[in-house]
């Protein structure tokens, strides 16, 4: 099926659910939740969003945040994009830390805060890791009967959207464990969570997202899934060069660079064949793609960086 599309506008609330590839743990020892939290706050203050609830589980986590720019996917690759970098570099392994795209919901609060913020909360408890929520450490929960918070949320905007007071909250999270949650039961189209009224609200955005220009190039994939022709001719238009230039062997050629990171990131393609598009070995491929990783993440030059946003955003949309 075709992917659904993301629906990216100034201050939207979303749910948003990242997991390690083929259901592989993204957090091995304790130093990996406080690393995690601690890009997740960079990223916050670097792309200004409000965070209302989040959970780090073993193999997955979930965020609540509201944007305040249309800038979802640029948020997402980033966070991510740092983590697996430290991770990779630190448990000296390579490949993909996640599985393909996060999932993203856009919510109406309004309605569903409170049950979304405890299915959050629960996590740990429903997999049977803690019986209560607070007795799970790498959750916002905590931070929600604390004065000042846990640094993550945002305390304020949290009490504001609650309309109940802690204890009643408390009560309504510890109802919630022997019940099941049926918060997602109001999906429309994949991509919406919220009540009739919400959903018609943003059936244009929905209908704008289908006819744009990059939504209507995704659709010509096959199956949704990306191909070497579909990153090659991006690429290629991109920077206005000729195929011959962007296979060429030329030494520290960014838009070749760009194109083998965004095949072993998009495609499913392996190394070897990769390197076969560009004659290179396949440990080159993976060598290269790890150190343009890097590049991303501490760009050196603002250009190469805003060319890269630029491109992996489009194949991330």
């Amino acid at each position: 099926m075709p992917r659904t599309p993301r629906l990216e506008a100034k201050n939207c609330f979303y749910h948003i659910t990242s997991r390690g590839d083929n259901k592989n743990p993204i957090y091995a020892v304790e130093k990996d939740y406080r690393v995690f939290l601690k890009y997740l706050l960079k990223t916050k203050e670097k792309f200004k969003f409000s965070i209302y609830a989040y959970v780090l589980m073993t193999n997955h986590f979930h965020l609540l945040i509201q944007t305040q720019l249309a800038n979802l996917s640029k948020i997402m690759h980033y966070l991510n994009t740092a983590y697996a970098v430290y991770y990779n570099r630190t448990h000296k392994r390579c490949g993909h830390l996640f599985q393909g795209r996060y999932n993203s919901l856009l919510v109406d609060t309004n309605n569903y805060f409170l049950k979304l913020t405890r299915y959050i909360h629960l996590n740990p408890v429903k997999a049977k890791i803690v019986e209560k929520p607070e007795e799970y450490k790498w959750s916002s929960y905590r931070g929600y009967f604390k004065k000042s918070g846990d640094r993550i949320i945002d305390r304020q905007k949290v009490d504001a959207l609650l309309n109940m007071n802690l204890k009643e909250y408390k009560n309504f999270v510890s109802a919630g464990i022997c019940e099941e949650e049926k918060v997602f039961e109001d999906i429309y189209g994949g991509c919406i969570l919220g009540g009739k009224r919400f959903v018609e609200d943003n059936l244009k955005k929905i209908k704008s997202e289908l006819e744009g220009k990059e939504v209507a190039y995704q659709k010509g994939m096959t199956n949704g899934i990306i191909e070497i022709d579909d990153i090659i001719v991006k690429v290629k238009d991109y920077y206005n060069i000729n195929i011959t230039n962007l296979t060429s062997r030329k030494r520290n050629y960014w838009p070749r660079k760009v194109a083998i990171y965004l095949l072993e990131k998009f495609t499913q393609l392996t190394n070897k064949e990769i390197g076969k598009v560009f004659g290179i070995s396949s440990s080159a491929v993976s060598k290269l793609t790890h150190n343009t990783e890097k590049l991303i993440v501490e760009p050196k030059n603002i250009n190469l960086h805003s060319d890269m946003q630029t491109l992996i955003s489009y194949f991330s949309a």
